[in-house]
């Protein structure tokens, strides 16, 4: 029907229709899917969650005189960052912690300030606190470094994420006889409550579930700023059962995102506590479908009617490797406050940001219309269904 290019065209000149995915929804049930393909360039997408897989790396330059971090430990408002790239290059985990957080041994820890609170704080604009030691050499004399540090004082600040914009994750319930705490927040027993995370019909890769447009080098919305597709990311798993909708019945493909730290905004980078887990950051990521043909605005139509998600116990089955089917609910009912698993009406609360999400996606679309942001070919294509991508257990062999 139309290419990448035909829309970037119509995007130049104003003329661009583009749809937020619940926009798209409405118009399919009214005029079908024929009609609807017809009339739309672009679909908007959006996601705003927990993505613990997240991180940043950083260039600060040298001083007098000059000094070698690799090598050597540094740490950034006292969180821990990896070194080991070169003289002033450094790496930050969103998960990294302080090295006097207790952990759990004050059950269940707080994870009060970790690494994904670093971030939040550097693009909010914050002095951080850089303290540094080296060992020292011939071309890189000094050994110790303290000084407040600003990201704008930096040669490049650089967000990767090596797995986020996860495609359809579990919903998590606890079928234990006591309160456990997990990544997917605190699950009460004897299925007191389930847990999920997700924006259902506006999630990125729930729009296009086969990758016929998300690919290595897909312009994205991320962290209020412009970034990219830079592969698929780890866990991508294609070896899943997909049901009558193309959807996959579990966890399955992951996405790699880049882009530039000091575009970004801490409205769309938040540091995460996740009480007796960890910290983490939620990423605000919105991502454009271009409608090339009627199969993919089918996918980028279906509801959260239409979009279900498995059920899995976090008290036994998860952390034991176990497989047992709990069945599933769509987003539909998640979203409506209670889903039925064996039997009992369970409370259901999302980690992930519905209202966001629509932002987001109302964000990006007002960036196409006004010519700001255009769409980009894919480089390459993301593993696709059976393609031989699967997310394998750890093969343990004795050392």
């Amino acid at each position: 029907m139309r290419t990448i290019a035909e829309i970037n065209d119509k995007i130049k000149k104003g003329k661009a229709v583009v749809f937020t995915a619940e926009e798209l929804i409405e118009l399919v049930e009214e005029e079908g899917v024929s009609k609807s393909a017809e009339k739309v360039d672009v679909v908007t997408t959006g996601t705003m969650g927990p993505m613990c897989s997240s991180g940043a790396y950083f260039n600060i330059g040298q001083g007098k005189p000059k000094m070698k971090l690799g090598g050597g430990k540094a740490t950034l408002n006292d969180v821990p960052v990896y070194t080991a790239f070169a003289a002033a290059d450094f790496f930050l985990g969103s998960n990294a912690l302080p090295d006097n957080d207790p952990r759990n041994k004050i059950y269940p820890g707080r994870f009060a300030y970790g690494g994904g609170h670093v971030i939040e704080d550097l693009v909010a604009g914050k002095d951080l606190k850089f303290i540094a030691s080296a060992y020292g050499t011939d071309c890189y004399p000094r050994r110790e470094l303290s000084t407040l540090i600003n990201i704008r004082d930096m040669n490049q600040a650089i967000l990767f994420n090596p797995r986020n914009l996860y495609q359809n994750y579990n919903v998590a319930v606890n079928r234990t006889d006591r309160v456990i705490y997990t990544y997917m927040g605190i699950l009460k027993p004897n299925l007191g409550n389930a847990s999920y995370s997700s924006a259902g019909q506006l999630s990125p890769l729930l729009k296009d579930p086969s990758y016929r447009t998300i690919g290595i080098g897909t312009r994205v919305f991320l962290g209020g700023g412009v970034g990219y597709i830079a592969w698929w990311g780890t866990q991508h798993n294609t070896m899943v059962e997909f049901d009558q909708n193309g959807i996959p019945t579990e966890p399955a493909g992951t996405a790699a995102l880049i882009g530039d730290l000091k575009q970004m905004s801490p409205e769309w980078l938040k540091g995460a506590s996740f009480t007796g887990y960890g910290a983490s950051l939620a990423v605000g990521v919105g991502v454009p479908i271009p409608i090339l043909n009627e199969e993919i605005c089918f996918n980028a139509s279906l509801s959260n009617e239409d979009i279900s998600a498995p059920i899995v116990d976090y008290g036994s089955d998860y952390p034991q490797a176990w497989s047992r089917d709990l069945g599933s609910a769509t987003y539909a009912e998640l979203m409506s406050g209670t889903i039925r698993v064996r039997d009992k009406e369970v409370p259901t609360s999302s980690l992930s940001s519905y209202p966001r999400a629509r932002r987001i996606a109302g964000i990006l679309k007002e960036w196409i219309e006004e010519g700001k942001f255009y769409l980009t070919e894919r480089v390459a294509e993301f593993p696709g269904p059976g393609s031989g991508y699967d997310c394998r257990p750890l093969k343990e062999r004795p050392i």
